[in-house]
């Protein structure tokens, strides 16, 4: 494996000879998990996002989601601009390493555990707008779909049975691993709720959406949002699924019930102003969708058991949070629907 200063050398080289400018300082950011960051500042001082990827098998769906950022940035969304290569490629792949190169968005935080006032309106229209400008893209248009369709429980309960039985089979416990396998059957014990939750949803509307709208791609500045970043390939999803992600982050949700509740409100609202199109039925849908997506999910649960390398402190304070903040979700969601069917047209 090519160390973290060898690397740092081949960007610098990079930039020169694929895209014609000559940095001055090439700094990685530490963040990132299928990709290296770096931060490079040019000669003249200009600021640039380096996304530099590990695979070269992977670089035609890396290639992809540029494309679908592009496309975004180019009907008008907040997604900071690609530089092209010399070339005209989106994707470098043939100097000394594989990446792309983006306008940095200076001066910014992430919307992890910061959403707060007017950032949930913010951040509410920007989603909204991109879902607008979305739903046009080639690869697909908005259709509808069975909402309980949108999490496969049988698939996932089987793979929590595994872990436990995993986690079981273990010489030995840590503290995380022994709180993990405890969260595994808490899960597996409200499923039934689950699929009570799933089987009442209505048709739910699926469209090419942004693909990974987690806390850490939506950037703000102030109560503005600054820019949404790391697009994955297109491909269909429920919307309820998308919004989701950002507006039942469990960081903010652990912020505060009232706070919460009131600012995921504020959040749907502003979306439906900026894509008059959406369905209501999807904005109602959210809560509902966030909460099973993220009790039937394995993840982080299961690092410990396919990947213990990627186990970080950071890592574990989020699994317990995540799990915390799914479970009170669950307890409450009539006062949710009601809260949102008060604010929704």
């Amino acid at each position: 494996m090519i160390g973290d200063e060898e690397v740092t050398v081949r960007v610098a080289a990079t930039v020169a000879m694929a895209y014609g400018i000559r940095p001055a300082e090439v700094a990685q950011i530490p963040a990132g998990t299928n990709t290296r960051n770096y931060r490079v500042t040019d000669d003249g001082g200009g600021l640039w996002f380096a996304k530099v990827y590990r695979d070269h098998p992977t670089l035609e769906r890396e290639r992809s989601a540029v494309e679908l950022a592009e496309f975004a940035r180019e009907g008008g969304a907040l997604v900071p601009a690609v530089r092209r290569t010399r070339d005209g490629d989106l994707v470098e792949v043939r100097g000394p390493v594989p990446m792309s190169l983006w306008t940095l968005v200076p001066d910014v935080e992430t919307a992890e555990g910061t959403l707060t006032g007017g950032r949930w309106p913010a951040v509410g229209e920007a989603v909204g707008q991109l879902h607008r400008l979305l739903a046009g893209h080639p690869a697909a248009g908005p259709v509808l779909r069975p909402g309980a369709e949108v999490c496969d429980l049988p698939g996932n309960q089987a793979r929590f049975e595994r872990m436990i039985t995993a986690y079981g089979s273990m010489p030995e416990l840590g503290e995380f691993e022994v709180w993990a396998a405890e969260a595994c059957r808490e899960r597996l014990g409200v499923f039934g709720r689950l699929a009570k939750l799933l089987s009442a949803l209505t048709e739910l509307t699926v469209q090419v959406p942004h693909g990974d709208l987690a806390s850490p791609n939506v950037l703000l500045r102030g109560e503005k949002v600054a820019g949404i970043v790391d697009f994955q390939p297109p491909k269909v999803r429920y919307v309820a699924w998308e919004i989701a992600r950002i507006g039942c982050d469990p960081r903010s949700l652990l912020l505060g019930w009232d706070a919460w509740l009131s600012g995921l409100a504020r959040l749907l609202a502003a979306y439906q102003d900026a894509h008059p199109g959406a369905r209501r039925e999807d904005l109602l849908a959210t809560a509902v969708v966030g909460c099973v997506s993220m009790l039937a999910s394995t993840y982080p649960l299961a690092q410990p058991l396919d990947a213990p390398q990627e186990m970080t402190a950071s890592l574990e304070t989020y699994a317990r949070a995540r799990h915390e903040a799914a479970l009170m979700l669950l307890d409450r969601l009539d006062d949710v629907e009601e809260a949102l069917r008060d604010c929704l047209r």
